[in-house]
């Protein structure tokens, strides 16, 4: 599947918020977004408005960097948000539950290089990258299920605002 790919540059933690915002009410059960970049690039943050977008501005997301997994019930459908950094053995990912959430629920999951070979084929790959002024982000957006691109076409304007 050829795949395409949209850049944007994230000016601050809000603009951040105003892309998850957007396109919180795009999802459903059975999107994945993988979450990669390095540590304190936005992954956690990103997941966080998003879930929030999903459930009450008020809601509580920590990070599951510890728990692996957090799970939120949605209005529509349940969200998964797996943070993967401390995983050893991708045989955990079964155990975690996360193969079923792929299909079943809205699934972020942070760190997705530990999937490897689980890497569900129609998922959105968010690149999170620093910027040079501090609070800037820039973020690459892949995908090749084309049922993502009607969801990403006006992605910049709120990733701008």
């Amino acid at each position: 599947m050829p795949q395409e790919t949209r850049r944007l540059r994230l000016t601050s933690p809000d603009a951040t918020c105003g892309l998850a915002r957007h396109l919180a009410p795009r999802l459903g059960a059975g999107d994945v977004l993988l979450l990669s970049g390095p540590v304190g690039a936005g992954k956690t943050h990103f997941a966080r408005c998003l879930i929030r977008a999903l459930t009450t501005p008020t809601e509580e997301v920590p990070s599951p960097t510890y728990t692996l997994v957090q799970t939120y019930p949605g209005p529509a459908t349940d969200i998964w948000h797996a943070d993967l950094y401390r995983l050893t053995d991708p045989a955990e990912i079964v155990e975690l539950g996360l193969a079923e959430a792929f299909d079943a629920a809205i699934t972020l999951v942070e760190w997705p290089d530990r999937l490897a070979d689980m890497t569900p084929e129609t998922a959105l790959h968010l690149d999170f990258a620093h910027g040079t002024a501090p609070e800037t982000r820039h973020l690459t957006l892949r995908w090749s299920d084309p049922r993502w691109t009607p969801r990403l076409a006006d992605a910049k304007v709120h990733a701008d605002a």
